[in-house]
């Protein structure tokens, strides 16, 4: 028979239902103090954090604007048969925009009169007649107006009311104290699962408490260091494609910042919960292994739920929740039970 560690953290074995929405109560306490401090954490870091989440999309917009700029390098012509041709070449423009971090707008002028503007000697004034005849559209020069791509306006992320930036900051100190007190609160949670469990049954607890972390933050890190770069491009090609230009604010971002990674985080817990609910009889393997296209299906309408609407997220959530699901499934029908102890 198994006994109690004196040091067991979990030592009840049996609850009245009482006794359960006590236990509720006070790991839901204990959970929301923890993250209250770990907020509290997050406004003293939260001026470089939102710098450094800002960063996926201000290359996410370099890249769009740089990939347009070549477009229009290419896709120019001169307006008459014979005209002036562009003054740098393709090459040069791709060297100044992918490794010197360039942007260029492309425009068009009269060459003689930028020359008298400039000052040049040389430029004569324009006659009565050439004035009277209308805009020279066939006599027009093109030019490329070069700048830093980190100075390029429409790089930058805006704001469109004074209190917008606040906002932007207190999500940016709460998602900092989500993936802070993720171990307190996921310890929280764990114990009060593990308060209704028999005692050889809380032994997993113990096990899973460290995996259900790193799980939870591998979730995180996978949609903020992976994830964004590949929604993002595809979510500005799609503007591309309807022949918008994206004007982000960073509130709308910060929006899709706390969906995204909380999302992955709470899904990569799947494999966990499945060896969980096995382990202690809840549902067994044969279960699992028959009702696999039920739960692809619930998969895939789960993550429509926890990611933004566009179809690059819901899939970087689904497919890896499948890839889970049948990883789960193989721990669960060959990883062997804990040993009892004596």
């Amino acid at each position: 028979m198994a006994r109690i560690d004196d040091e067991d953290l979990f030592q009840s074995s049996t609850m009245t239902f009482g006794e359960h929405l006590e236990e509720l109560r006070v790991c839901l306490i204990r959970a929301t103090a923890g993250l209250a401090v770990a907020v509290l954490i997050g406004f003293a870091v939260g001026r470089p954090f939102v710098h450094l989440i800002e960063q996926p999309l201000k290359r996410a917009l370099a890249s769009y604007y740089s990939n347009r700029a070549i477009e229009t390098f290419d896709t120019w012509q001169p307006r008459a048969g014979e005209g002036p041709s562009l003054p740098y070449s393709r090459a040069e423009v791709i060297d100044a925009v992918e490794k010197h971090g360039m942007s260029f707008e492309l425009r068009e002028v009269h060459a003689d009169r930028l020359a008298r503007v400039l000052g040049a000697s040389a430029a004569p004034a324009p006659t009565v007649e050439a004035e009277r005849s209308g805009f020279g559209m066939d006599d027009l020069v093109p030019i490329l107006l070069w700048q830093p791509m980190v100075k390029d306006a429409r790089v930058s992320i805006t704001t469109l009311s004074a209190q917008e930036a606040f906002g932007m900051y207190v999500k940016a100190a709460m998602l900092v104290g989500v993936v802070l007190a993720s171990p307190w609160i996921f310890y929280q949670l764990w114990t009060f699962v593990a308060a209704g469990l028999y005692p050889h049954e809380k032994r997993y607890v113990h096990v899973f408490l460290p995996v259900s972390i790193v799980l939870f933050l591998a979730g995180v890190f996978l949609a903020f260091f992976f994830v964004f770069d590949f929604v993002l491009d595809y979510l500005l090609q799609f503007n591309a494609w309807l022949g918008l230009d994206p004007d982000p604010r960073i509130s709308e971002w910060m929006g899709f910042v706390l969906i995204l990674p909380i999302g992955f985080g709470i899904g990569f817990q799947l494999p966990l919960v499945m060896l969980f609910l096995e382990r202690i009889g809840v549902v067994d393997v044969a279960t699992y292994s028959s009702q696999w296209r039920m739960a692809v299906v619930i998969i895939f309408v789960v993550s429509a739920v926890l990611t933004p609407a566009d179809p690059y997220s819901l899939l970087f959530l689904a497919l890896p929740l499948c890839l889970l699901y049948f990883g789960g499934l193989a721990v669960c029908r060959w990883l062997p039970p804990l040993a009892p102890r004596n």
